[in-house]
């Protein structure tokens, strides 16, 4: 087979794996992901038929994956670092992030953890508006339940620091009602727990 016919079809699998895996993840289908994806492909097999440089499709994968995923994996950067408590670092890697032009839900995503570091870093006024700009956005179709469940926990972590109990048992239900099988349906289940402990209302 031709490097370029090889190139050409390892990248249309790339999309059609990863186009696949926003689809199951409930976060729509990407115009923006496909049509970069296709115009690096278009690109790299041009000059490699141009060329005649032989182009080893594991590096072309890569080079791909990193075009095109820069956002998801700029928030999982800035997710580690956080958990290490570098927080300044992790604030500025989220605000690189959503200046690259993500895609609907790669741009939620980006604001909800934004969300979640103004919450750990103490500032639960601005998690909760954040956070609920991202639920309001949700609708629209780009935000996978995975992420509405980790919204849901942490705006309910956010009321619950405000001392907002009512808010904070509707949002840890919500977790429930959109994912009971994540991690973040566990800990919602703990936090109603206690609230049932100390003679809150839970559902």
């Amino acid at each position: 087979m031709a490097p370029s016919l090889l190139l050409a079809l390892v990248g249309l699998l790339y999309v059609l794996m990863f186009g696949g895996l926003r689809f199951l993840r409930q976060e729509g289908i990407s115009a923006r992901f496909a049509v970069e994806a296709c115009a690096i492909i278009t690109i790299v097999v041009g000059l490699v038929q141009l060329t005649g440089f032989v182009l080893n499709p594991a590096v072309f994968i890569v080079m791909l994956h990193v075009t095109t995923m820069r956002v998801r994996l700029l928030v999982d950067v800035s997710n580690m670092l956080a958990r290490r408590g570098q927080l300044t670092m992790a604030a500025r890697i989220y605000h690189l992030a959503a200046r690259l032009w993500p895609d609907p839900a790669s741009r939620l995503i980006v604001c909800m953890n934004q969300g979640v570091l103004a919450l750990q870093s103490g500032r639960p006024d601005e998690a909760i508006a954040i956070l609920r700009q991202v639920l309001a956005e949700a609708p629209a179709g780009y935000l996978g339940a995975r992420h509405a469940s980790a919204c849901h926990y942490n705006l309910g972590v956010a009321y619950q620091k405000k001392g907002l109990d009512a808010q904070a048992t509707l949002e840890f239900n919500a977790v429930l009602d959109t994912w009971p099988a994540s991690e973040y349906a566990r800990y919602a289940r703990i936090a109603l727990e206690r609230r049932k402990r100390s003679g809150g209302e839970s559902r």
